[in-house]
């Protein structure tokens, strides 16, 4: 059988972290057996052996498996050994072989605990953050935040290993940093950043702004879904004179106003919200609003996804790295399926006919 996958010449090149006498297994095989077997609704490691087992006969066409199907202590001991960094470096190379980003594409930057990550005694749960391209539909990269800091400094080291140039990038208030907006500037990229009280002389500045000079421009938008009506306004203004130190933010062309007003059909009630932010763009409200919009996709596309669909959250993968490098095979079977466009299935649907046809599976795997 021709070659299974592409995704594993990207993964070949790292270092086996087991000692060479106790190499029962390949680890081309083992990444490959565990990445087929999230595809097909595993979730655990006896699931993962439990894959491997049932499709023996099939994986043997192509993998050499020198000592049969590994055991799930195996699985669970190469991953929590794994270099993480290096995995994620070799996750974020192939997507970067398989992504095409086109120009002025919103790739959200949003970070996501993994509860179940916390075992006894450790302080906290491992908290994520990654990189998601609206309208690729695919995970860019992702990076770890360490424990004794924060997004702030993890934001930067993931956008140090992404190719960007000619993309839109939002981020939350956290990310809200002149050293964020400097480095999404030297990607080639432009940012839109949201303020919040992190950044509360900027915050009052930008407010002050829209309370006494007159908008460049402003656009509304109305979405009316799932028994409610929403209308957005995005109201841009480019005259920056009372944003002071407004020179410190590297490119700054504009701050916005988003007023959503939510009416609720079953309630009669009405929620209203306004959020700020800043931005590299030229002032272009329909332009900004709608990809402020987007950035909700790294929720509803990439977050939501995992937690009902991967059941990341219930995970309980401690030792060692494993809950990292576990996350990663997560976003790889996402984004292999998501990238599988023969059917038009949505995710579980895809998973189910993966694990029942083998001929599907190994297409989702080609991609």
């Amino acid at each position: 059988m021709e070659k299974a996958s592409d995704i594993l010449s990207y993964f070949a090149s790292m270092q086996d972290p087991r000692v060479e006498r106790t190499r029962h297994h390949l680890l081309e095989d083992i990444i490959f057996i565990t990445i087929a077997g999230v595809i097909c609704t595993a979730e655990t490691w006896n699931d993962i052996e439990d894959f491997g087992n049932a499709k023996y006969t099939w994986l043997k066409t192509f993998l050499l498996l020198p000592n049969g199907i590994p055991s799930h202590d195996t699985f669970n001991r190469f991953f929590a050994a794994l270099d993480s960094r290096a995995f994620e470096k070799c996750f974020v190379d192939w997507v970067n072989s398989v992504a095409k980003i086109t120009h002025g594409e919103v790739v959200s930057i949003d970070g996501k605990t993994i509860r179940g990550s916390r075992g006894k005694g450790a302080k906290s749960a491992i908290h994520m953050v990654s990189a998601w391209a609206n309208i690729n539909q695919l995970v860019l990269g992702q990076y770890k935040v360490d424990q004794k800091s924060n997004e702030k400094t993890a934001i930067p080291a993931l956008l140090e290993v992404l190719a960007l140039k000619g993309c839109i990038i939002t981020i939350d208030a956290m990310g809200c940093q002149t050293n964020i907006a400097q480095a999404i500037l030297e990607k080639g990229a432009d940012y839109i950043l949201a303020v919040k009280d992190n950044q509360q002389e900027l915050h009052q500045n930008i407010q002050d702004s829209f309370r006494f000079i007159k908008p460049t421009l402003s656009h509304q938008f109305i979405d009316a879904d799932h028994g409610r009506v929403e209308t957005r306004t995005c109201t841009v203004l480019d005259d920056l004179s009372m944003i002071e130190q407004a020179d410190k933010w590297n490119g700054l062309q504009s701050i916005v106003k988003i007023e959503s007003e939510r009416y609720i059909k079953s309630t009669g009630n009405t929620e209203n919200e306004t959020r700020y932010y800043i931005t590299s763009l030229k002032a272009d409200a329909e332009k900004t609003g709608k990809s402020i919009r987007s950035h909700w996709g790294v929720e509803n596309s990439l977050h939501w996804t995992l937690d009902v669909a991967f059941g990341e959250d219930h995970s309980r993968k401690r030792a060692g790295n494993a809950a990292e490098n576990y996350s990663i095979v997560l976003r790889i079977a996402l984004n292999l399926i998501k990238n599988e466009k023969s059917s038009n299935r949505g995710i579980k649907g895809k998973r189910l006919k993966a694990g029942w046809d083998n001929d599907y599976l190994l297409l989702i795997l080609k991609n």
